[in-house]
This record gives C-alpha cells, sequence and structure tokens, in this order.
C-alpha cells in the first residue's frame, strides 16, 4: 500500500536536512573499497558485463535525491519505489535535468530486475518498512539473487533502541510557510511495530488569493519496525550474503547500544566468478 500520498508532495521540503551528500560519498568510498562497480557512466557499452557490474540500485528512492547524487557521481543509476507519488516527483527530476535514471515502481520483496547490478544501495531507513522479519529476508534474498558476482549491498536501518527510546510515544510538530505537520508517533514493545500518524496541512496550490491563504488537510499512517544488530546479521547470513561491516551511521564510528540508525556494508559471495 501506497503510504506516501500527500506526504510525497511536500516529502523534500521536509527533509531538506537530510545528508544526502554526506551519504554520497561514504557510500561512494565504500564502493571503491570493497565493490566491483566503478563511476563509469557511458563507457564499456560494448562489454555488457562492465555494464551490468557498473550499474547502481537505489531500493526505496523514494523522490530520487540520492538516486540523482549517485548519477552526478558518475553511476549508472536505476530507482525502485513502491510509492507512486514519490516516484513521480523523482521522474519529474530526472526529466528537467535532461538524466537517464531508470525508474521502476516495484515493492522491494518482489524485487525483478532484468539484470544483475554491481552495487544496491538503501538510504533513509527504507528497510524499516518491511516490518516481517520472514519478508525481510525474502528482500535480502532477492538482493542477493540479482547482486553482481562480488557486488555489494550497502543499507540503513533504524534501530529497535530509537524508536522505543528516542521515539517512543511523542508528538513532533514544525510550521512552515507552506506546510505544517504534526506526528504522533507511539511504539508498541510487544510487537516491536512503530506507528506514526502524520497530519499534513499543506497550502492549496489552487488558491490564488494570496491574502486568504488555504490550507488542506491529509493524514497518513506509517509502520516501521526496528531491527536489532543480531537480527540483522542473522538475516544477512541466511540470505547468503557476507557481512563486512556495521557502523554507527550517525557517528561513523563504532556500534554502540545507543547507535539510532546503522550503516551496513554486505558482500555477494557465492556465485561463480564471472
Amino acid at each position: 500500500m501506497d503510504c506516501y500520498g500527500a506526504f510525497a508532495r511536500v516529502y523534500d521540503e521536509l527533509m531538506d536536512e537530510t545528508p544526502y551528500g554526506k551519504w554520497r560519498d561514504r557510500i561512494t568510498a565504500i564502493i571503491e573499497e570493497y565493490g566491483v562497480s566503478k563511476p563509469a557512466r557511458g563507457l564499456n557499452s560494448d562489454d555488457a558485463l562492465s555494464s551490468e557490474k557498473n550499474l547502481v540500485l537505489d531500493l526505496g528512492c523514494g523522490t530520487g535525491s540520492f538516486t540523482k547524487l549517485m548519477y552526478d557521481a558518475g553511476f549508472d543509476m536505476i530507482g525502485l519505489d513502491s510509492s507512486e507519488g514519490m516516484l513521480e516527483l523523482a521522474i519529474e527530476k530526472r526529466d528537467e535535468a535532461g538524466d537517464e535514471i531508470l525508474y521502476l515502481n516495484q515493492d522491494m520483496r518482489r524485487l525483478d530486475l532484468y539484470s544483475t547490478v554491481g552495487t544496491v544501495v538503501s538510504v533513509c531507513d527504507s528497510i524499516n518498512y518491511i516490518t516481517e522479519p520472514s519478508e525481510l529476508l525474502d528482500v535480502f534474498k532477492l538482493v542477493n539473487k540479482f547482486l553482481f558476482p562480488g557486488g555489494l549491498f550497502i543499507f540503513d536501518f533504524n534501530t529497535e533502541y530509537k524508536y522505543r527510546v528516542i521515539n517512543g510515544d511523542s508528538t513532533f510538530a514544525e510550521n512552515r510557510e507552506d506546510v505544517s505537520f504534526i506526528w504522533e508517533n507511539f511504539y508498541d514493545e510487544e510487537t516491536g511495530l512503530n506507528e506514526f500518524d502524520l497530519t499534513l496541512f499543506i497550502k492549496d496550490e489552487n488558491d490564488v488569493k494570496a491574502e486568504n491563504d488555504r490550507f488542506i488537510r491529509y493524514e497518513e499512517t506509517h509502520i516501521q519496525r526496528g531491527y536489532t544488530v543480531s537480527e540483522i546479521e542473522e538475516l544477512i547470513g541466511k540470505a547468503g550474503l557476507k557481512l563486512i561491516s556495521m557502523t554507527d551511521a550517525d557517528t561513523d564510528g563504532d556500534v554502540r547500544e545507543i547507535s539510532e540508525r546503522i550503516l551496513v556494508v554486505a558482500k555477494e559471495v557465492k556465485k561463480d566468478k564471472a
């Protein structure tokens, strides 16, 4: 189900402080150190294997902000998301810039590509929207299936600690010129599920009377699951991937009990080497 309805329209505005550039620099360094992909867009076009291993898939790409930065760094990019609303914005930005990014409307639990890719990335806690561990295992297995030999899977996830302690049962709100929101958060310790009910007030684009600004109210519910380090380690192993590293995504340091977001690097190891 597409939970990014009205939220998609204001997502970029509300996420304007997201450090996409920092994430891009970190991930490109990881690819250079451990991976097979090269920022060589347009080169080796006659070499099918080079073309595949240089492909990078952005899993849960949203409005394509991070996909765009990876593309600008020279990578051949595919962006995949289950939200039609988010993808519409990604495609608009792609077309305006004249970029050659392929966007796919798919649920990552049913990932289906036309070839292998050298790297799969997933940032900004997209993984946490997979709330059943068995389904997350399916995602990891599909990623492994479509990774080029020796390819990397780089993703982040919000921890159980973040949902339980930092977010908890809290209310957040923000007021901007064209949009305001109220975020009511609920964490269920028994199920490990984190629910946030989002109430958005978005300026009516059709209201041309500047002296009488009109805002329209929208409501959405998002459900995520916080995972522990041990759970992710186990799922990676069951999927046939090799864990390379886990780091605190906010500090670049070691994972701690109070880490809120963790960056994971895993590697494809079981296919015959091409």
